[in-house]
């Protein structure tokens, strides 16, 4: 499965990091994920979806 939020599309992205010398090595950055059980049509189900998403209660989490 991949790393990317089911709400809102958020996703792995790449870039640069720079030393203070100006030296560029590759790195990602990572969505902060969480595996959510909810309610989708009567039917249990599980979510990958972002933090930001579960605190602005985008989905309601199954008790």
């Amino acid at each position: 499965m991949s790393r990317t939020c089911a709400i809102c599309g958020k996703h792995t992205i790449t870039g640069n990091s720079v030393s203070h010398a100006k030296n560029h090595t590759r790195r990602t950055w990572r969505p902060n994920l969480v595996k959510v059980k909810t309610q989708v049509q009567g039917t249990t189900v599980t979510l990958k979806i972002c933090a930001r998403c579960l605190k602005s209660d985008f989905i309601t989490k199954k008790v």
